[in-house]
């Protein structure tokens, strides 16, 4: 905020004198995204309160993209959203109000969004779709309601993003595991014999673990699966019973003084992995995530691609064959026997 001058420090909130060729000759209130003259220099103080006074009843009155964004927040649509999603969509339309929060929604210009989503792709292309893809979203509903005259975002084209085909080789997994801490190590593998998500993995909890095997229900789905017990998820699960000797906590994967391990916790683990990885494992290339750990079961899994969607919970083929990343043996001439 400008420092204000002692002689100007009876002006209301965001207000400042405006001048011409160094002569003041009116009062105006500055906001994010737009100035605007509130009366002459020649109004005394009481008048100059009076007409701020009337300027902020009167924004107050105007509806503007952050009240669009409060009521859309709070609509059934988004209460409808599993919760990952909720919490997504959440943060991309608080930076999308941070630029055009004070605007009318009917003020917003396709061009205005496209300027928007090319500055935020210098930072990240992916980041960028998502938030152009909320703010579609909300004008839209917008829109359906009368809150908006239009959907300045659709038609603005996203980025194109290479799709990911990362593998983890086998290599390359068993050489993770052996430089991973424990809580890490039991993480990747819940992850990889499950295809479940970071966030899933985090969030497990004993009244999840059942005869049948393990409950999960996507965060960002909402898919609910029993994921039933294999010989090694077994082992994986007993292992994580002993970090809870001595600490009494309601997850699977704890910290060492109870309580959920992070997500944050987790990141932190990894790069330390990739350390130790890099030099234990110098020729191995640790161009690989924790997300790829979940394509890596799912590429793993033996069966036809409907088996690969049921264990996988996806929706569509199109999203199995995403993670579907290993690279097919097929037969070369003479490679059969006749």
């Amino acid at each position: 905020m400008r420092t204000r001058k002692p002689e100007d420090a009876w002006m209301p909130p965001s207000v400042y004198l405006h001048t011409r060729s160094g002569v003041a000759v009116s009062y105006v209130i500055k906001r994010r995204n737009s100035t605007k003259v509130l009366c002459k220099i020649t109004a005394t103080k009481a008048e100059v309160w009076q007409a701020y006074e009337r300027e902020v009843a009167e924004t107050s009155l105007e509806y503007t993209v952050n009240r669009l964004v409060i009521d859309y927040l709070g609509s059934q649509n988004f209460i409808d959203l599993a919760p990952r999603t909720q919490r997504d969509r959440t943060r991309e339309l608080e930076l999308f109000s941070k630029v055009f929060g004070e605007m009318k929604p009917e003020q917003v210009e396709p061009f205005h969004v496209r300027q928007y989503i090319d500055l935020r792709g210098k930072t990240s292309k992916t980041q960028a779709n998502h938030e152009l893809a909320a703010a579609s979203v909300m004008f839209a509903w917008g829109y359906e309601r009368g809150l908006c005259n239009s959907n300045p975002a659709k038609g603005v084209k996203k980025f194109k993003l290479k799709a990911r085909d990362r593998y983890i080789t086998d290599t390359e997994y068993n050489a993770l595991l052996a430089c991973a801490e424990t809580r890490l190590a039991i993480a990747c593998e819940i992850s990889y014999l499950c295809a479940a998500r970071q966030g899933d993995v985090v969030q497990l909890t004993w009244s999840q673990i059942s005869d049948d095997g393990i409950y999960i229900q996507q965060g960002k789905t909402g898919k609910k699966q029993i994921k039933a017990w294999s010989k090694r998820l077994a082992e994986v699960i007993n292992e994580s019973k002993l970090l809870h000797k001595g600490v009494a906590s309601i997850y699977v994967i704890n910290k060492n003084k109870g309580g959920k391990l992070t997500q944050e916790g987790l990141r932190s683990a990894w790069k330390r992995a990739m350390l130790k990885m890099e030099q234990e494992y110098p020729s191995i290339e640790r161009t690989f995530t924790f997300h790829d750990i979940k394509a890596k079961g799912i590429s793993d899994f033996d069966g036809t691609l409907a088996e690969k969607q049921q264990y996988s919970g996806h929706k569509t083929m199109a999203q199995v064959n995403t993670y579907d990343r290993k690279v097919s043996v097929v037969p070369t001439i003479g490679s059969k026997a006749k």
